[in-house]
C-alpha cells in the first residue's frame, strides 16, 4: 500500500513533457483575444515593460492590503545597481468590520495609514520631497488595461468591501489619499478618521506639503521579479512557491493580445494556479488530491495550485495518512482519531519532517505531538510520504517553469535561453533541494534554457518600490524621447499645408513666365501617350547611368512582352576620353548585342534611357547640361546625346536602329506599368533619389507650344522645397544632413524622403539621445559618430515586424518580430554598440518615426498630383494606377502601407491603385519607343 500510494505521486519524465505542451498550449489561449476567456493560464497583462537597469533613483512609497493588515514602507533607491537601499515600513492592524463594510472606508483608512507613516517618517531628505510616488500591492483579482488603472472583478481572503467591485481601484485609494491632503480634512469625519486621532496635529504637517500619487499596481509575484533585477543581470522571470503559486515572465508585448502595446516586451501574470481545472490534470490528481480539493472552499478550481501550494500540502499528507491507516499500512492498533481533523498537520510539520531525514526521533516527537503514537517503521515512512509530497511539489513547479522558458526561447527565435529566475515564498525558503530539483527537472524538460536562481527578498515590498521606480523612469524617457521626436512627428494639418505647397508649385512649374524660378522644374518629356495594349514588334532599349550600361530587345507580342538584355562596361579611359570614343564604344555593344540576337538585318526603334541632367527640347533630341557619376568625355556637354548616338551608327555604318526617343527612368516606370494597365499615368521613383511623373492637359503646359492632347511631366520634384517653402518642417537634424551633402541647400524634398539620406537622419537622432543618455546609458559610441556609418537598409532589417496572429503560428515559433530584434542586436554589434534590449525597441522607434514622416510627405506630394489630375479632367472621382520602383518603396515593411494610407486620407475622391514596375529603365524605355512608333504610324 506504501509504494502504491508514492508511485501516485511520482511522474515519469515522459507525462511531465505532455503537461509542458498543455500549459504551453494554455499560455497561447490566455494571450489570444479571441481564445482568452477559455484559458485556465489567465496570462494577465501587468503593464510593466521593463525591468530595473539600476539607474533607478530616489523615494518611492509602497502600500501593500494584506489579509488583516496595512503595511506601508518607503524605499529610497541610489543609482546604484540596486544594491542597497534603504528601507523603513510600519504594520497597521486593519480594524474589525472594515472588509466587510464600505470601501470607501477601507480606502479612507489606507489613505490615513500612508498620512500617518510619513508623519512619522523623520528622514530629512523625504521631508524635502514635493512629489512622492506610490505602489499599491493589491491582492484580489483585477482587470488590469494600465499600469495605474485596474477593475476589480471580485473580491476573495475574507472581504467584502461594498462600493468597490466594477471601480478603479487606484482612483479610489488616489481620492482618499487627496482627500487627506486637502486641509479641511473631510475625510477625518468619514468612515473611520477617528482611527488616528491621537496623534498630534502637528505630525501631518510635512505630508501636506507633498503629493502622493498612486502610479502603479501590481500582485507580489511581478514585486518578486523586480527585485531580482539589479545593474547588469535582469531578470525576467519570477515564481512565488508559496501558500499559493504563480508566475510571471516578461512576454513579447506583440504577443499579448489582450494588451494595447505591441513594442517591446511586458510582464505577464501567468495566474497558473488555475491550470489544469479544464481536466488537463485530471490523471495527475491522486484520491488524496481530490479529497483536499473537495473539502476546499472552491471544488474543482485552482487544481494546479492545490497540489503544489504550502496552503494545502500538509492536507495531502493527512489524507494520505488517512487512507493508509484504514489499510493498515500505518499506525496500526493505535488511535488515529487525529488525523480526521482538518488543519491539524501543517506544512511546519512537513518541513521539519524533509529537513530532518537522519533523525528518526524528530518525526516521532512530531507524531507524537499530534496526539500519535508511531512505530519506527511508521515514522520512517511518514519520512517517504513527506519527501514524495514535496518533491511532487517541485517537480510541478519545474514543469511549469520549464514550459515558460521554451515560450521564450521559441517566441525570441532563439537556438538557447540563458535566463534569471528570481523565486521567493515558503516551500522555496523552507525546503532546501526545491532548487535543485527545480533545475534540474526544468533542464531535462526544456534542455534548450539555462536558467539561474536567484532568492528574492521582499517581492510585495520593495518590488513594489522597483516597479513604481521604473514606471517613473520610463515615464520620463518617454517625455524626453518624445520631446526628440515631436518635430519629426506630421500632423494631418502639415500633410494639407505640404500637399498645397506641392500644388503651388506645380503651377509655377508649368507657367511659361514662372517656370524659372519654380522648385519643382514640371520639364516636358514629349512623351504625349501611354500604351494601348495594340504596340506589337521588337523594339531596342539602351540604359545608360553608370559605369555599366544595359543593351536590351523588347518582343512584344498578343501573348505579352519577353526581353533578352546583356551588360556591358564602359572602361574609366573611355568615359574620361572624347565623346566620339564614348559613344563609339557604345555602337559597337549594340551592333555586338544585335549580332548576337540575329537583329542586325533589321531596322529597330531604340528607346534610349540616358540618367544624367539634360534639357529635353523634343521626344528625340536632349541637350546634356552636364556629366556625373565619374564622367567627363569631352566634346558632348551642350550637345544632343541622341545625334552624338546617330552620328556614331553612321560612322560604324550601323543601320540596324533608330533612336526614336529619349527617357528617364521615372517616365520609363510609367510606361511599363501602363502596359499592363492602361490606367497607369503617373510615375514614382522611391529609391536612392525620389522623383515623379504623370499626363498633364497640354494646354496647362505653358513651356510647350499646343493645347491639344495630354504630355507626360517630369516633375523632378526632388528640389521641392529649394525655394525655402518647406524650412517650417526640417529639423535640427535635416539641416545638419543638408549641409554635410555635396550639394547644401538642393534637392530638399528628396533629402527628407529618399533612401540615400534616411540612415543619416537616423544617425543624427541616435547621436543626441545618446548625448541626452536616452540610448545606451549615455556611454560614448565613437563608431556612431562616423558620417552614413548607419545604412538605409537597417531601417528595413529593423522596421520587420510581427503582426502577432497566433492562430497562424499558435502563439509561438520563430516570428519577424522575434527575428528583427535579433538582427537590430546584430547591427548594433557592427556599429560596436553595447545595446539592452530597450534600446533595440526605442532605435526600432526612431526609424519607424524617420521612415513614416518620408512616406506621408511623399504621400502629400502625390495627392497634390492627383488631385490636379482630378481636376484637370473635371470628374467628382478619379480612378488611376501609379506605376512605382525604387528600392525603398519595394523592400522596407512599412513605406509603401504608409503611403498609401496617407494619399487615400489625403485625397478622398481619388481610387488610386499601386503597381510595382519592373524594369522601367530598360522595358519601359522600349514601351516609349513602341507608342512612338504606333504614333508615327498612325500618321502615315
Amino acid at each position: 500500500q506504501i509504494q502504491r500510494a508514492l508511485r501516485a505521486l511520482s511522474i515519469p519524465l515522459e507525462r511531465l513533457h505532455v503537461m509542458k505542451g498543455h500549459m504551453i498550449e494554455d499560455m497561447c489561449k490566455g494571450l489570444s483575444r479571441q481564445t482568452h476567456a477559455q484559458a485556465k493560464v489567465r496570462m494577465l497583462p501587468t503593464y510593466i515593460c521593463s525591468t530595473p537597469n539600476g539607474t533607478e533613483k530616489g523615494n518611492f512609497l509602497v502600500v501593500e492590503l494584506c489579509q488583516s493588515q496595512v503595511r506601508t514602507l518607503l524605499v529610497t533607491l541610489y543609482g546604484d545597481g540596486n544594491l542597497s537601499p534603504q528601507m523603513m515600513y510600519k504594520i497597521y492592524d486593519l480594524p474589525e468590520g472594515i472588509t466587510q463594510g464600505e470601501g470607501e472606508a477601507l480606502f479612507d483608512f489606507i489613505a490615513q495609514c500612508v498620512t500617518q507613516f510619513l508623519a512619522e517618517t523623520t528622514s530629512s531628505d523625504t521631508d524635502s520631497e514635493q512629489y512622492l510616488p506610490l505602489g499599491f500591492v493589491f491582492p484580489f483579482t483585477c482587470q488590469q488595461t494600465h499600469l495605474n488603472k485596474a477593475e476589480l472583478l471580485s473580491w476573495s481572503k475574507g472581504f467584502n468591501c461594498s462600493g468597490v467591485v466594477g471601480k478603479d481601484v487606484v482612483e479610489l485609494l488616489q481620492a482618499a489619499i487627496d482627500k487627506q491632503a486637502r486641509p479641511d480634512k473631510e475625510g477625518e469625519a468619514s468612515g473611520g478618521g477617528g482611527w488616528f486621532k491621537s496623534r498630534k496635529s502637528s505630525q501631518s504637517a510635512p505630508s501636506q506639503s507633498r503629493h502622493v500619487e498612486v502610479v502603479a499596481l501590481m500582485n507580489d509575484t511581478v514585486g518578486t521579479m523586480m527585485t531580482c533585477s539589479m545593474e547588469g543581470r535582469a531578470c525576467e522571470v519570477a515564481m512565488v512557491a508559496d501558500k499559493g503559486s504563480n508566475c510571471c515572465f516578461m512576454a513579447e508585448a506583440y504577443l499579448v493580445e489582450t494588451a494595447d502595446e505591441t513594442s517591446g516586451r511586458m510582464c505577464v501574470n501567468t495566474e497558473w494556479g488555475c491550470f489544469g481545472d479544464d481536466g488537463a490534470l485530471n490523471d495527475l490528481f491522486t484520491p488524496y488530491d481530490q479529497a483536499v480539493d473537495e473539502e476546499s472552499s472552491n471544488p474543482g478550481e485552482k487544481r494546479f495550485e492545490k497540489m503544489v501550494g504550502t496552503l494545502y500540502l500538509g492536507e495531502i499528507v493527512r489524507h494520505m495518512l488517512i487512507a493508509l491507516t484504514a489499510e493498515k499500512a500505518m499506525f496500526t492498533g493505535t488511535d488515529a482519531a487525529v488525523l480526521k481533523e482538518k488543519g491539524v498537520f501543517t506544512m511546519q510539520h512537513l518541513l521539519e519532517i524533509v529537513n530532518n531525514e537522519d533523525s528518526i526521533t524528530e518525526v516521532k516527537r512530531i507524531l507524537e505531538a499530534l496526539g500519535l503514537q508511531p512505530s519506527e517503521r511508521d515514522c520512517g515512512r511518514m519520512q517517504q510520504i513527506c519527501r514524495a509530497v514535496v518533491g511532487r511539489a517541485a517537480t510541478l513547479h519545474a514543469t511549469g517553469l520549464a514550459a515558460i522558458l521554451s515560450y521564450m526561447c521559441q517566441t525570441r527565435d532563439l537556438e538557447s535561453l540563458m535566463v534569471n529566475v528570481g523565486v521567493e515564498g515558503e516551500l522555496f525558503a523552507g525546503y532546501p533541494r526545491f532548487e535543485e530539483i527545480l533545475l534540474s527537472v526544468s533542464r531535462l524538460l526544456a534542455p534548450e534554457c539555462m536558467a539561474t536562481i536567484l532568492a528574492s527578498r521582499d517581492g510585495s515590498g520593495r518590488g513594489a518600490a522597483m516597479v513604481t521606480a521604473v514606471a517613473l523612469r520610463l515615464a520620463a524617457q518617454r517625455r524626453a524621447v518624445d520631446e526628440v521626436l515631436a518635430p519629426l512627428r506630421l500632423s494631418r494639418d502639415d500633410l494639407v499645408k505640404v500637399q498645397a505647397l506641392m500644388r503651388d508649385e506645380m503651377d509655377r512649374g508649368l507657367g511659361k513666365e514662372t517656370n524659372p524660378s519654380a522648385s519643382v522644374r514640371m520639364l516636358p518629356t514629349y512623351v504625349t501617350h501611354t500604351p494601348d495594349g495594340t504596340e506589337k514588334g521588337d523594339f531596342l532599349a539602351l540604359d545608360l547611368g553608370g559605369t555599366n550600361f544595359r543593351v536590351l530587345v523588347v518582343r512584344i507580342t498578343e501573348d505579352g512582352i519577353t526581353m533578352a538584355s546583356e551588360i556591358y562596361v564602359i572602361p574609366v579611359g573611355i568615359m574620361q576620353g572624347s565623346g566620339e570614343e564614348l559613344f563609339d564604344h557604345i555602337i559597337d555593344c549594340i551592333i555586338d548585342f544585335q549580332t548576337k540576337q540575329n537583329l542586325v538585318a533589321q531596322m529597330l526603334p531604340l528607346g534610349f534611357t540616358f540618367s544624367f541632367p539634360c534639357q529635353q527640347v523634343g521626344l528625340d533630341k536632349a541637350l546634356l547640361l552636364t556629366w556625373t557619376k565619374g564622367f567627363s568625355a569631352s566634346g558632348c556637354v551642350g550637345q544632343d546625346v541622341v545625334q552624338l548616338l546617330r552620328d556614331a551608327a553612321k560612322r560604324k555604318r550601323h543601320l540596324g536602329m533608330q533612336v526614336v526617343a529619349l527617357v528617364n527612368d521615372t517616365v520609363g516606370t510609367m510606361m511599363a506599368c501602363g502596359y499592363d494597365d492602361p490606367k497607369c499615368e503617373i510615375g514614382l521613383i522611391v529609391g536612392t533619389g525620389t522623383n515623379a511623373c504623370y499626363m498633364e492637359e497640354m494646354k496647362n503646359v505653358g513651356t510647350v507650344e499646343g493645347d491639344q492632347g495630354r504630355m507626360c511631366i517630369n516633375m523632378e520634384w526632388g528640389a521641392f522645397g529649394d525655394n525655402g517653402c518647406l524650412d517650417h518642417l526640417f529639423t535640427h537634424f535635416d539641416q545638419v544632413v543638408d549641409e554635410t551633402t555635396i550639394n547644401p541647400g538642393k534637392q530638399r524634398f528628396e533629402k527628407l524622403i529618399s533612401g540615400m539620406y534616411l540612415g543619416e537622419i537616423v544617425r543624427q537622432i541616435l547621436v543626441v539621445m545618446t548625448e541626452k543618455e536616452l540610448l545606451f546609458q549615455g556611454k560614448p559610441c565613437p563608431k556612431l559618430q562616423t558620417k552614413d556609418i548607419f545604412k538605409t537598409k537597417f531601417l528595413s532589417t529593423i522596421e520587420l515586424d510581427g503582426d502577432g496572429d497566433s492562430a497562424a503560428n499558435n502563439g509561438i515559433g520563430p516570428d519577424s518580430n522575434g527575428l528583427a530584434l535579433r538582427q537590430i542586436r546584430a547591427i548594433l554589434n557592427e556599429l560596436e554598440l553595447d545595446a539592452s534590449f530597450e534600446d533595440c525597441v526605442l532605435m526600432r522607434e526612431v526609424c519607424q518615426t524617420v521612415s513614416l514622416r518620408a512616406a506621408q510627405l511623399c504621400a502629400a506630394g502625390l495627392a497634390a498630383v492627383v488631385e490636379k489630375m482630378r481636376e484637370n479632367r473635371g470628374v467628382d472621382q478619379l480612378s488611376v494606377t501609379v506605376g512605382v520602383d525604387g528600392t525603398l518603396y519595394k523592400l522596407h515593411p512599412c513605406f509603401s502601407n504608409n503611403l498609401q494610407a496617407t494619399l487615400k486620407d489625403l485625397a478622398p475622391n481619388c481610387n488610386v491603385t499601386f503597381m510595382l514596375s519592373e524594369d522601367g529603365s530598360g522595358k519601359g524605355a522600349a514601351l516609349v519607343a513602341a507608342v512612338a512608333d504606333r504614333a508615327a504610324n498612325a500618321m502615315e
